[in-house]
């Protein structure tokens, strides 16, 4: 990246840190003077997100195909998509560890009452790992692209990729047509970019609204303690694998990836800011042959900061609640907890449907739904940045692990 594409970053990563912080006070005194507002700020929100999902699936079809193409052999492609998984798999397990330890020692929940809710609550529909398992394989792509099922996509890519590379010379007329695509669409997410501090604007200004301050300030002692948990997670394992594995300079990356921790931060949605983590994976220099698989698995199965969420809310309901946890249930949620994320669709709410699981399988009563929903959102927005993070961390390392023969 020259100078000049760095100075552009830098200022855009200013902006959408301007609208962030703008968006967070007047979501604040939105209510009574500014509450006419809340529809245009909804419109917008509303545009934004669909701005980025619209190229969402075209952009990470045609860039995994172009990518799977580029590497040349099925076996590098296997490696890449292999060590992907090992990855993700490793440090959900870890955070889950670390996240069921933590609030244990600490004694999070303990003396609090909790009022719970009798309501019904609908959450996002979850998969569990047999049938995500099973339905790998799309019976119809298009069905696949319509519903938004990205690990699907993800499968039907890799085969096309993979009958290219085994089809060679034969495929390159329909290879130039994907890689066509890849550009539009690479083009297009950089004009929805210039728009971002807008749409971080208005989508944290609802959110804010939503919520208010009094169930900011209900549980703001577990919301500090999982904040500091995400930030040191952050820092010294993500930094830790970007600098000894991936050979890149901490503060290097953190300025890099800016726009798309903070978008995320924003809009609850690994998946909605695959376009901007591509473009920060480009800029850190990760080849297209890497980032075009490892973040796309990365926003489906990289439930890291989610597993840590899982963890801290389990055992502070627990302690809540009077619920004793012992050593072998906590072994049961950390294994459910790395497991269900491989389920946990990468969109806001994502994360309920996980909770409800993992709070059936410890045993707490059904009414801390209720409880749990109210401030699901004001975890989930650092939980999501967290998971982000941990994507383009896993790009860069596989930058210096995975070595591509160029011809």
């Amino acid at each position: 990246m020259d100078k000049k594409e760095k100075n552009q970053s830098l200022r855009l990563t200013a902006a959408i840190f301007i609208g962030l912080v703008l968006g967070i006070a007047f979501g604040l005194v939105m209510p009574g003077r500014f509450e006419w507002m809340l529809p245009a700020v909804n419109l917008v929100s509303t545009l934004y997100m669909n701005a980025l999902r619209m190229m969402i699936y075209p952009l990470v079809f045609c860039s995994l195909i172009v990518g799977i193409k580029g590497i040349g052999s099925v076996s590098a492609t296997g490696r890449i998509g292999g060590q992907s998984i090992l990855y993700f798999t490793a440090t959900t397990l870890f955070a889950s560890l670390l996240g069921l330890f933590l609030p244990k020692a600490l004694g999070l929940g303990e003396g609090v009452v909790i009022e719970m809710s009798d309501k019904v609550v609908e959450t996002t529909k979850f998969t569990s790992i047999l049938d995500t398992v099973a339905n790998l394989i799309p019976a119809n792509p298009f069905t696949a692209f319509s519903t938004g099922n990205m690990l699907q996509v993800l499968v039907f890519a890799i085969i096309v990729g993979v009958t290219c590379l085994s089809l060679g010379e034969k495929a390159d007329p329909f290879v130039r047509v994907v890689e066509s695509l890849s550009d539009i669409s690479v083009k297009i997410v950089s004009v929805v970019m210039m728009f971002t501090p807008i749409g971080v604007f208005s989508s944290i200004s609802a959110v804010v609204y939503a919520n208010g301050t009094s169930t900011i300030a209900a549980l703001a002692t577990v919301m500090a303690a999982i904040y500091i948990t995400y930030a040191l997670y952050t820092l010294i394992v993500y930094g830790g694998i970007v600098r000894i594995i991936g050979k890149t300079g901490i503060k290097d990356f953190f300025l890099a990836v800016m726009p798309a921790a903070l978008n995320a931060f924003g809009t609850c949605s690994s998946s909605a800011t695959l376009p901007i983590s591509k473009r920060c994976a480009d800029e850190l220099g990760v080849p297209n042959e890497i980032s075009s698989m490892a973040l796309p698995l990365g926003a489906t199965v990289n439930m890291d900061a989610v597993s840590i969420l899982m963890s801290f809310m389990i055992v502070f309901f627990a302690n809540a609640c009077g619920i004793d946890i012992s050593f072998g249930m906590l072994a049961i949620v950390i294994l459910a907890n790395t497991l269900l994320s491989i389920g946990t669709p990468g969109v806001p709410g994502g994360a309920i449907a996980s909770f409800a699981a993992l709070a059936a399988i410890a045993g707490l009563p059904v009414g801390i739904m209720g409880v749990y929903i109210s401030v699901n959102t004001l975890a989930d927005m650092g939980a999501t940045c967290c998971n982000v993070l941990g994507d383009l961390a896993c790009s860069v390392a596989m930058k210096e692990t995975v070595k591509l023969d160029k011809a």
